[in-house]
């Protein structure tokens, strides 16, 4: 008899494992915003990294165009000089760019610190149940 008083009842197992479970899906939905809070603060700052090299190349390649344009224009016609200053900044700009979204690309969106406890919530419910 004793025994018996001691082991919950059915309902109240299944009460608290619904209790347990809610509290898991609740602490879940917190873990998942926080890194993706994380993923997205990496994200933003590889796109700052993207608008620097961006803006670094226009404000740099502006106070150097006029200088060589008009170094290069004692050499070839005016249009000619503007034109290859142009294109070499263009090209320094585009290659710091293209950098920036190389590593853009290498965030990972997906939670998988999310997804492993998930998994093992998931081990740990059917168990639970299966007892």
């Amino acid at each position: 008899m004793e025994q018996a008083s001691e082991q919950r009842s059915l309902g109240a197992l299944f009460a608290e494992l619904a209790s347990e479970t809610g509290t898991l899906v609740r602490q879940e939905v917190v873990l998942a915003k926080t890194e993706m809070v994380a993923k997205a603060k990496t994200a933003a700052g590889d796109g700052v990294v993207i608008g620097i090299g961006g803006a670094l190349a226009v404000l740099g390649g502006l106070g150097i165009f006029a200088a060589l344009i008009l170094m290069l224009a004692l050499l070839m016609p005016l249009w000619a000089s503007a034109l290859l200053v142009g294109a070499v900044f263009a090209g320094g700009g585009a290659a710091i760019a293209y950098l920036g979204v190389r590593k853009l690309k290498r965030v990972d969106p997906v939670p998988r610190v999310t997804m492993t406890t998930l998994k093992e919530n998931k081990q740990w419910l059917t168990e639970q149940v299966a007892r």
